[in-house]
């Protein structure tokens, strides 16, 4: 009995962390228990210091909510700070496990006393990284939580936004998806006024403020969040036009530039057209190093001279 009560408070404890607000009948459909015991239940995680919030009514409502301590047999206060900058640092661009550390840094800011959000804060302001020349836009840890808890929480979020070319404009959308790609991060949202998908870059929104309107779960075209995302990315416009003929098979090629698989088409058995279009000259060139095989190139001005003064100085500098 009592292995099964400390299962479903868990159990319980995790479904507050997945959501803002938890009708007491919803609980109680999830847990397969009576209304009654839900209330029961919730008690007692008050009383081990988990700060749950209540509306009143019949079914009632309840939600995780910032609390004065945080709840015992978690963490301590100098490892929720610490854990809390690590999950920033890893949110900002440690390739792998961004969503991940995403995840679990809604969770934690959630419940984060007032007194250590401010530590978390200053500690990140005061820690600096080598930040090499090109390595490209980085996106705001700051702004990636906020986004993944109106992602979580399927909340409308009003923002400001400047397109690549363009004056920056209010906006406001149904955040659904956050995509890492590269050094960029993207959300996938659907744009309220203009009814419809759109990708926003996480360099170009600045001030988000959540409306406190929810909508219900909106299902991405395709079901697959990624693959939508990488096809919007590779039709959206370039500044520099980029096409190789590729002499080796598409799969060859797919595995060792998975970050192109979208952009890989191919021509024959043996050969792939891959499109290397970028804004950026020098990636262009690296991308094309990195396909470390033999192609022909159909590009703009700009880049094949681009091309030839890299390989000038490259043939100067071995003699």
């Amino acid at each position: 009995m009592t292995s099964d009560m400390t299962a479903r408070m868990l159990r319980l404890l995790s479904l507050l962390q997945t959501r803002r607000e938890w009708s007491g009948s919803d609980l109680a459909d999830r847990l397969s228990v009576t209304v009654r015991t839900v209330r029961r239940d919730i008690d007692r995680l008050r009383e081990l210091g988990y700060p749950v919030d209540s509306a009143r009514g019949h079914a009632g409502g309840y939600r995780l909510a910032p609390g004065t301590d945080l709840p015992p047999l978690l963490l301590d206060d100098d490892e929720a700070v610490a854990i809390a900058v690590a999950l920033r640092t890893a949110a900002g661009g440690l390739a792998g496990i961004e969503e991940t550390a995403l995840r679990a840094l809604a969770k934690l800011e959630q419940v984060l006393p007032r007194r250590l959000r401010g530590q978390v804060t200053a500690l990140q302001a005061s820690v600096a990284g080598i930040e090499w020349e090109n390595r490209g836009p980085r996106a705001d840890p700051a702004l990636l939580a906020a986004l993944a808890i109106a992602c979580r929480d399927h909340e409308i979020l009003a923002f400001d936004y400047t397109p690549r070319h363009g004056t920056t404009t209010a906006r406001r959308a149904e955040p659904c998806h956050l995509v890492a790609s590269g050094d960029l991060w993207y959300l996938l949202a659907h744009d309220t006024d203009k009814d419809d998908w759109r990708l926003f870059r996480l360099d170009r929104i600045t001030h988000p403020a959540p409306t406190g309107r929810r909508v219900p779960p909106r299902p991405v075209p395709g079901d697959d969040p990624a693959a939508f995302v990488a096809g919007r990315i590779s039709a959206a416009p370039t500044r520099y036009r980029a096409v190789a003929t590729v002499h080796a098979p598409a799969d060859r090629i797919r595995a060792r530039a998975p970050s192109l698989a979208t952009r890989i088409r191919p021509n024959d058995e043996y050969t792939c057209l891959v499109d290397v279009s970028d804004d950026y000259l020098p990636r262009i060139a690296q991308t094309l190093a990195g396909l470390d095989t033999d192609y022909t190139l159909n590009a703009d001005q700009d880049v094949l001279h681009h091309l030839r003064e890299t390989a000038h100085r490259t043939l100067h500098a071995t003699g």
